[in-house]
C-alpha cells in the first residue's frame, strides 16, 4: 500500500510506519477472515490521517503508538479484528477531529461503543491525577458489558510504560502509581499474566530504579549457573515423559523481577537466598476430554523422580481460580537438595494462564464469546453493585480494588451448590452474595452443622446454612466483618437508608421545638446550635437527636434576639480550651522549594514508610497545602495519590544535621549467653546510638528480635546494620519497613518532634 505522508513525516519514518503496519497484519495472519484486511486498512488510514501532525515526547510520529497497541492486542491478547480496529482508533475521538458518529458509520455500533468506553476510561484520572468519580460508574459498567474495553486499555498502558524514558520524572511516578492502583489489579483479575508481570516490572523500574538495576544485574550474573541447573533438573523428566507417550513441552522460566523483589521483602532474605527464582513448566498437548487426567499422569511421573512436598501441592484443575487459571503446582526436592516449583498444565490451560479471559477470543475467532466462567460471574457482580443507585463510586473503587487480588476459597450451600468467595470472607459475605435480603436479616449460620456468628471467617470446603431473623438490623460494625465489594456496597446502602430515616426523625423533632418557641426553622437559626455543640453540619445534629444522643432540652441554652437564635454566654470548658490549643499548634519546620517561584513550605515526613535522610523520596502537596514526604516504594502514598490526585514534586535531601529519626531493625541469630550484651554494646557503646526499645524472643535455640533506634540517615543506619551482621552468631539483620508509630504507641511524641524539625531540609523541584 502507499501513503501520502504529510510534510512533517520523513521518508525514513514512513518506512518504519509501513513496516510496523505489515508486522501487525503478519501477527494476525491466522485470525483474518474475509473482509478483515480491508477494515483494518481503513482503520489504519483513518488513524494515520487523524494523527498526521502529532508526535510523541520521544519525537517519533504518534501513529506508531496506536500501531504498537494494536500489535499487542493482536499478538499478546489475541482479540482479533474488532480489537485491532479499536486499538488503532483508541485515541482518535479524544485527541483528534474524528467523532464517534464517524466511527459508527464506518465500522458499526460495537466498535463505536468500545471506542466510547476507551475514551471514558482515559479520564479515570485527570491531568492532575484526580479520580473522576462521575465517569467511573460508566466505565465499570462498560467493562462489565464488554471486557474488550479494559483489555485494549491495558495494552495501551503497557506500551506507554515501555516508552516512559522521555517523560519527566513526576509524570513517570504518576503513571506508575495509577498503574499500581488500578491496572495491575485488573490485569490480575482478568488473568492477563504476561501483561500483569510486565506492568509490575516496569512500575518497579520507575519507582525503585536502583533495586531494579541491582536485581537485573544479579539475574544476568547468575544466568549460566541457573540454566545449567535447569537443564540437569529437567533431563530425567523429559526422558520419562518421552517414554510415556505423552506429548509435552518442558522448560524452565525465570520469575519476574518484581516477583523476586516481593519474595525478598516478604521473607527478609537476599537475592541469593530466594530459592524459587524460577519455575519448571510442563505443558501437555492433550485433547479437552483427557487434559486433566494427563496432567495428573505428568504429576505422577514427576513425583516418582523427585520427592514432592505434600504441603505445597496446589490443585487448580479441580477448582480453577476465579480468573480462570487452571494448573497443578507442586514443589519437589532436587537431587542436590534444592526446592523447585513445577507447574503442570495443558496447552489450553496455558493459553488461559497467560491470556486469561482474552484467551476465549482465540478459541472463538472474532465472535465475542460469552461463557459461564467465574469471570462472567465476577463481571455480573460488578454490574449488580454499580446499578445500585445507593453505591458510592469512590468507596466502590476502593473495595473493588481490594477484591481484585484476593485468593479464593470454595464453600457450599446446604444443597451442595459451589460458591467461590475471596479468602477471608465471612458468613455475612456469604449471605450477601446469595441475596441482599438474606444478608440484611442474617444473625449467623450453621457452618458444617455448628452455629457460628456473622463474623465467622469461612474456610475451604465449609458448608453454610444462613440463619435469619426479621428483627435483625445492619450496623456500622458489619463493615468490619465483610471483605467483598458487593457486601460492603449493600451494607453501606442499608446504613444510608437507615441514617436518612433517623435524620428525618431528628429533623421533625427539632422542627416541632422551633414551632413551639415561635422560631423560624432556617439555616440562620440552626447554625448557632451546630457551631455551639461542635457538629459538622445540621444533618449531624438531626442524626444525634434521632438516635437520642442530643437532648432537646439543650435548646434552652439559646434565646431569640430579633429573628435570630443565639446562645447564652457561658464559660469555656477545659475541652474547648484544649481544642483551641490544638488548632493553634503550627510547626515552624520549613522546606525550600527550588524553582521559578522559590518559597518555604510546611512538610511532613510520612509515618507510614518512615523516610530518613538518604532514602529515595518524593512528595505531594496534600489538601492542607503541606508537602508529604514518602519513600518512592510506599504503597500507602500510591493509593493516596491515585485516589486524590495530589500534585507530585521531586524531592532530595540537601543537607543532614544531627537529628534522630526513629527506625526499626529486625534481627535473628543463635541463642547464646551474652547475645543481648553484644548487640547493645554495638548500638550504645561503639556507635553511641540512642535506643528506644529492644524486644527478643527465643525458640529452639534461636532468638528473634526487634530493636527501635534513632539514627541520622541511611548511611548511619547501614553502618549499624553492617556492625550487627558482623557479630558472631547473628544470622539475619534487616530494616523494618512498617509503620513503627502505629506498631508501638510509645514514643510517638518524640517521633513527631523529630519528623517536623526545623533542622532538616529537603530540596524539592516541582
Amino acid at each position: 500500500m502507499t501513503l501520502q505522508a504529510p510534510a512533517q513525516i520523513t521518508e525514513a519514518e514512513k518506512k518504519v510506519i509501513l513496516t510496523q503496519y505489515r508486522e501487525l497484519l503478519k501477527s494476525m495472519r491466522m485470525q483474518l477472515q474475509k473482509g478483515d484486511r480491508r477494515l483494518i486498512r481503513l482503520a489504519f488510514e483513518i488513524a494515520y490521517d487523524a494523527h498526521r501532525s502529532m508526535r510523541r515526547k520521544s519525537g517519533e510520529p504518534y501513529i506508531l503508538h496506536p500501531l504498537a497497541v494494536a500489535k499487542l492486542v493482536a499478538s499478546e491478547i489475541g482479540l482479533g479484528t474488532i480489537g485491532v480496529i479499536c486499538a488503532l482508533l483508541h485515541d482518535t475521538v479524544e485527541d483528534t477531529e474524528v467523532t464517534l458518529q464517524d466511527i459508527e458509520r464506518e465500522f458499526g455500533k460495537p466498535v463505536a461503543e468500545i471506542i466510547d468506553g476507551l475514551t471514558k476510561i482515559s479520564v479515570i484520572f485527570d491531568r492532575r491525577g484526580n479520580i473522576q468519580a462521575e465517569n467511573i460508574r460508566k466505565i465499570m459498567l462498560t467493562l462489565s458489558k464488554d471486557v474488550r474495553v479494559v483489555l485494549i486499555k491495558l495494552a495501551d498502558r503497557l506500551h506507554n510504560l515501555r516508552t516512559m524514558d522521555h517523560m519527566p520524572r513526576s509524570k513517570q511516578l504518576k503513571t506508575a502509581t495509577e498503574t499500581s492502583y488500578l491496572y495491575i489489579p485488573l490485569a490480575h483479575r482478568l488473568g492477563l499474566n504476561q501483561i500483569k508481570t510486565e506492568l509490575e516490572d516496569l512500575v518497579l523500574k520507575i519507582s525503585e530504579p536502583k533495586v531494579y538495576r541491582m536485581l537485573e544485574r544479579k539475574i544476568r550474573e547468575s544466568r549460566q549457573e541457573r540454566e545449567q541447573f535447569i537443564q540437569d533438573f529437567i533431563r530425567p523428566i523429559k526422558e520419562r515423559l518421552d517414554r510415556s507417550g505423552l506429548k509435552t513441552r518442558v522448560f524452565g522460566r525465570l520469575k519476574s523481577i518484581a516477583s523476586i523483589w516481593r519474595k525478598m521483602k516478604a521473607q527478609q532474605v537476599s537475592f541469593e537466598e530466594v530459592y524459587d527464582k524460577f519455575a519448571i513448566r510442563i505443558i501437555v498437548d492433550s485433547p479437552a476430554e483427557t487434559e486433566k487426567s494427563d496432567c495428573w499422569k505428568v504429576y505422577s511421573i514427576v513425583s516418582e523422580i523427585y520427592r514432592p512436598n505434600p504441603d505445597r501441592l496446589r490443585d487448580w484443575i479441580s477448582t480453577p481460580k476465579a480468573n480462570g487459571y487452571e494448573a497443578l503446582h507442586t514443589t519437589v526436592m532436587s537431587h542436590d537438595g534444592r526446592w523447585v516449583e513445577i507447574q503442570i498444565r495443558s496447552e489450553h490451560m496455558d493459553a488461559i494462564a497467560e491470556r486469561g479471559y482474552a484467551a476465549h477470543f482465540l478459541y472463538k475467532g472474532n465472535e465475542y464469546f460469552r461463557s459461564d466462567s467465574r469471570i462472567d460471574e465476577w463481571l455480573k457482580r460488578i454490574r449488580e453493585v454499580l446499578e445500585n443507585p445507593e453505591t458510592n463510586t469512590l468507596d466502590f473503587i476502593d473495595d473493588f480494588k481490594l477484591n481484585l487480588f484476593d485468593e479464593e476459597i470454595y464453600v457450599f450451600t446446604p444443597k451442595g451448590e459451589l460458591k467461590v468467595m475471596p479468602r477471608g470472607a465471612s458468613v455475612l459475605d456469604f449471605a450477601m452474595e446469595i441475596h441482599s435480603d438474606l444478608g440484611r436479616n442474617c444473625i449467623g449460620a450453621k457452618v458444617n452443622h455448628r452455629i457460628e456468628p456473622i463474623s465467622y471467617r469461612l474456610q475451604n470446603g465449609d458448608q453454610v446454612e444462613v440463619i435469619t431473623s426479621a428483627k435483625q438490623k445492619p450496623t456500622e460494625e458489619w463493615l468490619k466483618y465483610v471483605v467483598t465489594a458487593k457486601a460492603k456496597s449493600i451494607i453501606k446502602a442499608m446504613l444510608k437508608s437507615e441514617r436518612r430515616r433517623i435524620v428525618s426523625i431528628g429533623r421533625n423533632a427539632l422542627e416541632q421545638i422551633f414551632r413551639r418557641k415561635h422560631v423560624e426553622f432556617t439555616a440562620a437559626n440552626l447554625n448557632p446550635i451546630v457551631d455551639h455543640y461542635g457538629f459538622t453540619s445540621a444533618e449531624e445534629l438531626f442524626y444525634s437527636i434521632g438516635i437520642g444522643n442530643f437532648k432537646l432540652s439543650a435548646i434552652e441554652d439559646f434565646e431569640l434576639r430579633g429573628e435570630r437564635l443565639v446562645s447564652r454566654p457561658r464559660e469555656k470548658t477545659t475541652a474547648d480550651i484544649e481544642l483551641a490549643i490544638k488548632n493553634k499548634l503550627v510547626s515552624n519546620a520549613n522546606l525550600w522549594v527550588f524553582g521559578k517561584d522559590a518559597e518555604a513550605v510546611d512538610y511532613n515526613l510520612a509515618s507510614c514508610c518512615k523516610p530518613i535522610p538518604g532514602d529515595e523520596v518524593f512528595g505531594f502537596v496534600n489538601k492542607n497545602k503541606e508537602v508529604e514526604i514518602h519513600r518512592t516504594n510506599c504503597p500507602k502514598a500510591i493509593n493516596i495519590i491515585s485516589k486524590h490526585g495530589y500534585p507530585i514534586v521531586r524531592t532530595k535531601w540537601t543537607r543532614q544535621h544531627q537529628i534522630a529519626f526513629l527506625t526499626g531493625i529486625r534481627i535473628s541469630g543463635m541463642d547464646d549467653v551474652g547475645v543481648v550484651h553484644k548487640i547493645t554494646h554495638v548500638i550504645s557503646g561503639d556507635l553511641k546510638i540512642n535506643m528506644q526499645s529492644i524486644s527478643l524472643d527465643t525458640k529452639d535455640g534461636m532468638f528473634y528480635g526487634i530493636i527501635k533506634v534513632f539514627v541520622n540517615d541511611t548511611a548511619h543506619l547501614n553502618q549499624l546494620l553492617d556492625k550487627l551482621r558482623a557479630l558472631e552468631g547473628i544470622l539475619q539483620v534487616s530494616r523494618i519497613e512498617e509503620d513503627l508509630a502505629a506498631e508501638n504507641g510509645n514514643g510517638t511524641e518524640d517521633l513527631a518532634a523529630s519528623v517536623k524539625s526545623p533542622h532538616t531540609t529537603l530540596g524539592l523541584q516541582p
